[in-house]
């Protein structure tokens, strides 16, 4: 009887599951394509970093932005002084981006912009793009998730997208491509 009851319970699991895993591919059961359209390109100019140094979950340091701006098909404006990225440098190299920014575009508007994100950037390469030379990005990994939010009725859009950001360190700051997942 036990026997009996797990496989009603799998099929009876299965049967309120398979919605939503026929949701996620095409009628011919193969995974949707991931689609992007291009939101913006993003630039910071960032203050120097402050070094907490080793913490008990990695190496922390706090770099806040001085200004910026961004642009894009459907929004201009600034990146408003005061922002910031806590930073997690962990054990195995990996920098794990935890920041929070404000955007000004051109009519007004505010928009608050937070984003997780990981950076991967051999010594070598560091050093190199401190020095200002410019690093190609592909030898390099730098992606952020950013999430907006705002009160504007015409940006509001904004608050519904999920949204990928592709960096590129410069010497003093960093840019992004931002694009909108579809």
């Amino acid at each position: 009887m036990q026997r009996r009851r797990g496989s009603v319970f799998s099929t009876c699991i299965a049967a309120l599951l398979l919605p939503f895993v026929s949701a996620v591919t095409r009628g011919d059961g193969a995974p949707l394509p991931l689609r992007s359209q291009f939101l913006m390109q993003m630039s910071a100019e960032l203050e120097d970093s402050q070094q907490l140094g080793e913490t008990p979950v990695g190496g922390r340091r706090i770099v806040y932005v001085k200004a910026g701006e961004f642009s894009g098909p459907e929004l201009k404006g600034q990146v408003l002084p005061g922002g910031g990225d806590w930073v997690l440098v962990r054990r195995d190299g990996v920098s794990q981006l935890d920041v929070r920014i404000t955007l000004r575009t051109d009519d007004g508007a505010l928009i608050f912009v937070s984003y997780r994100g990981i950076s991967t950037l051999a010594p070598e390469v560091r050093q190199r793009i401190l020095k200002g030379e410019v690093v190609d990005p592909s030898e390099y990994y730098f992606r952020t998730t950013p999430f907006f939010e705002t009160a504007s009725e015409k940006y509001a859009w904004l608050n519904k997208l999920v949204a990928v950001g592709v960096g590129r360190r410069t010497r003093t700051g960093v840019v992004y491509s931002v694009y909108a997942i579809k």
